[in-house]
């Protein structure tokens, strides 16, 4: 199987040398058009959950969802402050 791959690839230089102007083109073309951040963002990593309990009042997803997921939250190695949006 290689040897027929090295073979056809002796036989259409043309071909292979082809292809690899157009896959360096390419290579070329996506490195200019990549976008580069030049200050990269420092800001503490944050995560929005949002949870959804339909029917129940707001006292009851309060205190089934919202603080028992605010407390184990606080509980993560390097967490600063957990921020909880009023809905």
């Amino acid at each position: 199987m290689m040897a027929k791959l090295i073979r056809w690839s002796i036989t259409n230089r043309f071909l292979v040398l082809l292809a690899t102007v157009m896959v360096a083109a390419w290579g070329v073309w996506s490195l200019v058009r990549t976008p580069v951040d030049a200050l990269p963002d420092l800001s503490d990593v944050q995560v929005i959950i949002r949870t959804t309990y339909p029917g129940q009042a707001p006292q009851i997803v309060e205190n089934q969802i919202t603080y028992p997921l605010t407390t184990t939250m606080l509980s993560v190695p390097g967490a600063k402050t957990v921020l909880v949006p009023e809905i």
